[in-house]
């Protein structure tokens, strides 16, 4: 085991601003060896490593070693950079099913956004499976002495996880690097449709449709959804409602500026929150999908954005957002994931000139590319 883990180490670049890595052992009680947070060098790991022995202990309580990482580890105070959308990956080596119960707790790692990968034995493969964040990041071996052979395909499935091996933070649009590696996304457009965008709408109608030109949209690919709102929000299709490209851009294309006012954004935050970025409006994020919302604003918002803002933040949606010369910049970057995340524009008809605003963040990972 130990082995397995010195090897994934040494594919990762370590160093505080890059990679961080923390090593857990578990018996009836957890112990963690070190925190995400208490090295910054691949050599200071690897040397932990080759330094830890076997703990021993009878019971085996996986859920309760879940819930420990959940609380204790994956937390801003030990290292863990979830709230500045760093990916936040679990590696689970179980040889015995748990004595106690492991749904909850995979549950909410699951919910807080963490990716769990799992290697298990002929005795705990079927719970290593319900644990993952996906099947295909389960692998089974008879005994965990085997772990050599599964390495590559591990290694395999790390790789092609829904963001860089190397992590950093998230971008809206750009062209791939030959080493990048690029996930699914279920993206979701929030279109101010109040009376003061009347005559920006088709530049609007443009931007959003040159933006899904470039996706891989289909069911198992890239998804799309578009909301329009104004004192409130109404969806003009989900993000399971189109499986093709084209019936996406044709209903984009067709699209009729809703009108009213005021412009409750607020309100239309929370509507996306809890009618769209859910399962049975196809949303994948429990599958560890990128969950990505982009705002078109052209005004204040007359109602508060703060709590709905922070509550599509706390579910992992990475939320972008572009202004006009009328919008609150201030509040922009309040709803956006991070305050760089937020575009001003002195009117939408500009909107061709920020389809590649991620080259403020041209050493991010992108999540939006083209094809």
């Amino acid at each position: 085991m130990l082995e397995f883990v010195q090897k994934v180490i040494e594919k990762f670049d370590i160093d505080e601003s890059r990679d961080r890595v923390s090593v857990v052992q578990y018996s009836r009680d957890p112990e963690v060896h070190f925190y995400l947070n208490t090295f910054s060098t691949k050599e200071e790991v690897l040397d932990s490593v080759k330094g830890i022995r076997h703990r021993g202990g009878r019971l085996l309580n996986t859920g309760s070693a879940l819930q420990y990482v959940r609380d204790n580890v994956l937390t801003a105070s030990a290292g863990g950079r979830h709230q500045r959308g760093v990916p936040q990956v679990l590696v689970l080596l179980s040889g015995s099913r748990s004595s106690d119960n492991v749904d909850a707790p995979a549950s909410a790692l699951k919910k807080s956004g963490v990716l769990i990968f799992g290697v298990g034995t002929r005795n705990s493969s079927r719970e290593v499976q319900k644990i993952v964040s996906n099947p295909i990041f389960a692998q089974s071996i008879p005994e965990l002495s085997e772990l050599a052979s599964v390495q590559q395909q591990f290694f395999s499935s790390l790789s092609h996880m829904p963001f860089e091996v190397t992590p950093m933070k998230p971008s809206v649009i750009g062209k791939a690097d030959s080493h990048k590696y690029f996930t699914n996304r279920d993206v979701v457009f929030l279109l101010d449709g109040s009376d003061g965008t009347r005559n920006s709408f088709p530049a609007m109608r443009a931007f959003v449709e040159k933006m899904v030109e470039r996706l891989r949209v289909s069911e198992g690919k890239d998804r799309v959804s578009v909301v329009q709102f104004s004192r409130d929000p109404e969806a003009h299709f989900y993000l399971n409602t189109y499986a093709t490209k084209e019936d996406v851009l044709s209903t984009v294309r067709s699209l009729r500026h809703k009108g009213g006012r005021p412009l409750n954004t607020g309100a239309a935050l929370q509507y996306v929150r809890d009618n769209v970025f859910t399962d049975s409006s196809g949303s994948r994020r429990l599958e560890g999908v990128s969950q990505i919302l982009i705002l078109l604003s052209g005004g204040r918002s007359f109602d508060h954005v703060d709590t709905p803002a922070s509550a599509l933040k706390d579910l992992g949606v990475l939320t972008f957002a572009i202004g006009s010369r009328a919008s609150d910049s201030t509040e922009l970057q309040r709803i956006s994931y991070e305050p760089n995340y937020a575009v001003s524009v002195s009117d939408f008809n500009e909107l061709p000139n920020v389809q590649d605003f991620n080259r403020e963040h041209r050493n991010s990972t992108s999540l939006i590319q083209s094809t």
